[in-house]
């Protein structure tokens, strides 16, 4: 194991008795870099040298080449962003095999040191509620996933979410709720006025509430918002509104987002975000100009690189520079 490597790994043991707030915060300032790196295999878009000589409708390769991507974007991305953002949907699609994948993936990210945020936008009522959660939320040994923090939908109302602010209390990790999505649809419902006020500024206020019932010493709590990077004039709204909740950040990037949009989502010291890029990270062998400095047989480093230019842009152009 490289020096720098099992330093990292020794920095990240020594917070593991921290609140998941404290333990992001404390990622986010030793890397500066308030990044989580989106973890989204599609077949089509891997590197060829991966692809090769396996048919696409074999999902159990699949899923093997899926792990081997992930690891070696983990391989990385290590020691420059704080954790990554597994999406399971794309695990899931290749049945029993790709969730094996997947938790290969997920132990891999523990191993190497880095935060995980499984991107499943689960909930439910009840004992099914409390089931999502107990499968999810906590280290290895406290959840069968071993989630640092899971991504939770708003929508059947604040008894489906008290079950998993409940268990990330309990087992000191967190979960984001999903307020103000970056996809183009999400204001038909999200915007429609109710007691006048958008209806993600209502979800915002419960989330706010959440967060600050369960703030961690570096001023934020466990409860976070999702908030996308498309819609800066409200992320910089709900900032202020959310004063204790952290915000997850996507559309950064392929979707559109780039530094400026989300400056906005800072404190003045840098914290309080962390900015998904999924595809504008783990393809960047494909687009200028990695591309043509690295090429497919480069991925990795084209993975690195990208990385680097990220945070080069967020500190230029936020608080993240103060960090």
């Amino acid at each position: 194991m490289r020096p720098e490597v099992a330093f990292w790994i020794r920095l990240v043991e020594q917070t593991a008795a921290m609140s998941f707030s404290d333990r992001l915060a404390a990622a986010v300032r030793r890397t500066r870099a308030p990044i989580l790196a989106g973890l989204d295999p599609r077949w089509e878009q891997l590197p060829e040298p991966l692809r090769a000589g396996v048919d696409p409708a074999d999902r159990t390769a699949v899923a093997q080449v899926y792990a081997a991507f992930c690891r070696g974007v983990i391989d990385a991305v290590q020691g420059l962003v704080p954790g990554v953002k597994p999406q399971a949907a794309f695990f899931e699609q290749l049945g029993p095999a790709g969730m094996t994948a997947l938790a290969e993936v997920l132990d891999y990210a523990h191993r190497a040191g880095l935060m995980v945020v499984l991107d499943g936008k689960r909930n439910d009522i009840g004992s099914t509620a409390e089931a999502y959660a107990d499968a999810y939320l906590g280290a290895p040994g406290l959840s069968p996933w071993g989630a640092d923090a899971l991504t939770v939908s708003p929508y059947l109302g604040d008894d489906s979410l008290a079950p998993f602010v409940e268990t990330a209390q309990a087992r000191d990790a967190g979960i984001f709720v999903l307020v103000k999505t970056s996809n183009p649809g999400g204001g038909r419902f999200q915007d429609l006025i109710a007691d006048g006020a958008p209806l993600y500024r209502h979800v915002a206020q419960l989330v706010e509430q959440y967060a600050a019932a369960s703030r961690a010493a570096c001023g934020y709590g466990a409860i976070g918002a999702v908030v996308g990077a498309t819609y800066s004039a409200q992320l910089a709204e709900l900032r202020g509104a959310m004063p204790t909740s952290w915000l997850l950040v996507p559309g950064y990037g392929a979707q559109g987002g780039g530094a400026r949009d989300v400056a906005g989502a800072f404190d003045s010291q840098g914290l309080g975000a962390v900015i998904n890029n999924s595809r504008g990270l783990i393809f960047a062998h494909a687009r200028a100009p990695y591309a043509e400095r690295f090429g497919a047989r480069g991925w990795q480093d084209a993975v690195a690189a990208a990385t680097r230019d990220m945070i080069a842009e967020l500190q230029a152009e936020s608080t993240a520079g103060r960090l």
